[in-house]
């Protein structure tokens, strides 16, 4: 048993390049799993063993304290073990293949305080400052419209009509979407486009660089983080974050999540979905706070 488990995570390290640590967390995993499995008074069978023989080791592992992530890898090893031994006719059948991963938690989004983003909307900046004024109106552009990062840089000046306050964006797979907005954001936007004229006429980009270029993710990215942490924004600071709190803020002022859905562009009401556990979250933190009783242990 030990040669032919040897050779296969020679044949993970060799044929399939995995690496080390991957090939060192699979050994420890088989090696659970034969501990589990053998007794000096019967050794370990590969061709004789069953889903249920699996299931009740993973259950064994659970109990112990394994997280489902780690349960998932050693599945992986067994399933990853079992093929080999198929290919090498020392068994007929691959147990380990019918046995379901245990199922991941799904991180909730992560979002920013309305009161850090108003700190940054409403701080004093210099209104004849072309880059000032530029990086103001990404910020308020995600925020108030939800739109991705790939279609803030790709927003061109044309799709862009502040007398009906709505601009038209290209998603994934080349679908367009009309997209509302306020006066205050059609304001800035006015403002913006004649400090660009200024110094660059004619631009089919909406947002450009001091050079009138495109601009690139790596610098809205450094926008939207600086901008954020210098109000106090704290944890992840991004561009896609301040799309979750625009979901997030839609949800929480009553908008239906139809709607929602069509605003941010998603295929399914599925991944929109997603927010409502965001906005259940936060109704709870809230009420924790504001509730006399809330914390109040039993007794």
């Amino acid at each position: 048993m030990i040669a032919t488990v040897e050779r296969f995570l020679q044949y993970l390290r060799l044929e399939r390049n995995l690496s080390l640590r991957t090939v060192d967390l699979y050994r420890r995993a088989i090696e659970q799993w034969s501990a589990f499995m053998s007794s000096p008074q019967r050794p370990l069978d590969f061709a004789s063993v069953t889903a249920g023989d699996i299931r009740a080791w993973l259950m064994h592992r659970a109990t112990d304290g394994d997280s489902p992530s780690t349960l998932r890898l050693k599945l992986q090893a067994l399933r990853a073990l079992y093929r080999y031994l198929l290919r090498c006719g020392e068994v007929s059948a691959n147990p380990a293949a019918i046995v379901e991963l245990a199922k991941l938690a799904k991180p909730l989004p992560k979002f920013v305080r309305e009161g850090t983003v108003n700190a940054v909307l409403d701080a004093d900046i210099d209104s004849d400052d072309f880059t000032q004024v530029r990086d103001r109106l990404i910020v308020m552009l995600f925020y108030e419209t939800g739109i991705r990062l790939s279609e803030l840089i790709g927003l061109q000046d044309a799709a862009v009509d502040t007398d009906k306050c709505e601009l038209k964006v290209r998603g994934k797979r080349d679908k367009d979407r009309i997209v509302p907005f306020g006066n205050e954001l059609a304001r800035w936007l006015q403002h913006y486009r004649s400090l660009r004229a200024t110094v660059w006429p004619q631009c089919d980009n909406l947002l450009v660089t001091v050079k009138g270029r495109p601009l690139y993710p790596s610098l809205v990215y450094h926008v939207v983080h600086d901008s954020l942490q210098a109000a106090g924004g704290t944890g992840k600071l991004s561009p896609h974050v301040l799309r979750h709190t625009f979901a997030s803020v839609m949800l929480n002022s009553g908008a239906e999540l139809n709607s929602v859905k069509e605003l941010l562009g998603h295929e399914s009401l599925a991944a929109t979905q997603v927010y409502t556990h965001v906005t259940l979250s936060e109704l709870q933190h809230n009420y924790e706070l504001a509730h006399p009783r809330a914390l109040k242990k039993g007794g």
